[in-house]
């Protein structure tokens, strides 16, 4: 199958699975049909293969897991737009939750999220986000695995104690922002985000899995208690669509995508956001095409996103606007703008005429070239329609090859075990040496050694926790430290760390 049928205008609209990676726009107002123009996409792909991505914000996504039920308006539909050979079934799906509560749970590490979305994530300033891009380099230059919240506390605690040293190496630290980063780090562990950061960390293959039919797995990431966090959901949809630009090889032009990514509520993403962020974002949904990945995003208004990324996006779903209000009003007049024209349809009239159900749709077709508008009947998902019960969710996730991988943490050692051991031993008067490796701290004399050791006899708990730390650089040399192309995108310093 090298097509997903949309739905039928005054013929059936398809979109082409070769042409699945040119990116696309699913928009309207609340309650016009915008998720179930999802979930059909999201099937038509999973049927041909494709690997599926979405967050469920509402809840009702989740519907994908499970077969619908066939009701006499869905047979009518289904006549109508003549769909050959339609029956009800279930697509095969991976739930996922940062909160490891209605689905696997999804981790990363400090090291790999870097000083640039961890500072969004923690909604702090400028002047404290370059404080964190202090704290990794200190790590970095130390070998010290940054893994969860308790590392990244006890390096910024050294950061505040050291602070007249540390800035004359890496520049001024200011105790009142490492007290504002510690203090959002207490407000976003107190809301439950620390189960985000920790290990084992999530592997980019398990959302690139296909079932035993040939089937694309779609994994659904539960986001109906994460986007109360906004910057935290958009951050992280924005991590991952990062981490497929970076790992993923080049690929060209295939016969269907290699994975299709939702972002829904996507305005979210462009919030707030500086423009050398949006930029970046430009940058990386232009050449990830290129990695057979697609991108659709999923808001109310075209406008929400920025113009530069809307002219990225070839294929597109438009259900009605209200034209209510004048911002109501300009956004039908850019939707109409946007849309390949139709001699036969008056676009900005037809948006706010639609009903619950219709689209005005717009598809590549061969060659790349924008199918004219049409206004669209929307087929009915095979799935069900509507969210899935608790018990129906554990019965999914009972299934999942995934839950020994990923269900339990793993804490290792990392910069906290090593920082606390140290202090510990030090403060006992003992001086074993490290168990990863014996190599000498540096020297008397050199200017990191002074930095590290002080110029003073008496030593208190940070120089003790410095002292310790340097060891550590020499102790690390069999662990690669990697810098990945994420830190020249988003204009931070991401790593990531094989052990």
């Amino acid at each position: 199958m090298n097509q997903i049928l949309i739905g039928k205008g005054e013929q059936q609209v398809q979109l082409l699975a070769k042409y699945g990676n040119r990116h696309g726009l699913i928009t309207g107002a609340t309650g016009t049909g915008k998720t179930v123009s999802l979930m059909v996409l999201a099937e038509g792909f999973s049927r041909t293969g494709v690997p599926v991505f979405m967050a469920d914000v509402k809840g009702d996504v989740a519907g994908l897991a499970l077969a619908g039920i066939t009701n006499e308006k869905t047979r009518q539909r289904v006549a109508q737009i003549g769909m050959e050979g339609y029956a009800n079934e279930a697509c095969p799906v991976l739930f996922w939750d940062v909160f490891g509560k209605a689905g696997h749970p999804v981790r990363t590490t400090i090291s790999e999220i870097g000083p640039s979305l961890l500072g969004r994530i923690l909604e702090i300033n400028d002047t404290q986000a370059g404080m964190l891009e202090i704290a990794f380099k200190l790590a970095d230059d130390q070998g010290l695995l940054l893994l969860d919240l308790d590392d990244l506390r006890a390096l910024l605690g050294l950061l505040a104690e050291k602070r007249a040293e540390i800035s004359s190496q890496y520049g001024l630290v200011s105790a009142q922002s490492v007290a504002a980063i510690q203090r959002a780090m207490l407000s976003f562990q107190r809301q439950g985000g620390q189960a985000f950061f920790g290990e084992p960390a999530l592997e980019l293959n398990d959302l690139l899995r296909t079932d035993l039919s040939g089937r694309g797995v779609v994994s659904i990431l539960a986001a109906d208690r994460l986007i109360l966090k906004p910057r935290l959901y958009s951050s992280l949809l924005l991590w991952l669509m990062s981490e497929l630009f970076e790992n993923l090889p080049e690929v060209g032009d295939l016969d269907k995508p290699r994975m299709v990514f939702f972002f829904d509520e996507a305005h979210l993403l462009f919030d707030a956001a500086p423009p050398a962020l949006c930029q970046k974002v430009e940058q990386v949904v232009r050449i990830i095409r290129s990695k057979g990945v697609g991108i659709y995003f999923c808001s109310q208004f075209p406008d929400d996103m920025p113009n530069e990324i809307l002219g990225q996006l070839g294929n597109r779903i438009q259900h009605a606007l209200r034209a209510y209000t004048p911002r109501d009003q300009k956004a039908v007049n850019t939707a109409a703008e946007t849309f390949a024209p139709n001699p036969k349809l008056d676009v900005a009239e037809v948006i706010s005429q639609l009903s619950v159900g219709e689209a005005l749709v717009s598809a590549l077709q061969e060659k790349g070239v924008p199918m004219p508008v049409e206004r669209t009947l929307i087929c009915p998902p095979r799935c069900r329609i509507g969210a899935i019960t608790p018990e129906e969710r554990a019965s999914v996730r009972a299934r999942s090859p995934l839950g020994s991988k990923y269900d339990s943490p793993v804490n290792r050692e990392s910069a906290y075990e090593i920082l606390s051991r140290r202090a510990m031993g030090r403060e006992a008067g003992g001086s074993a040496p490290d168990q990863a490796g014996t190599a000498k701290p540096p020297e008397r004399g050199s200017p990191f050694g002074d930095f590290l050791w002080g110029t003073k006899r008496r030593q208190g708990m940070v120089e003790t926790l410095a002292k310790q730390a340097a060891r550590t650089v020499g102790s690390q040399l069999g662990r690669q430290i990697l810098r990945g192309v994420l830190g020249g995108i988003l204009g931070g310093s991401r790593r990531r760390i094989k052990a």
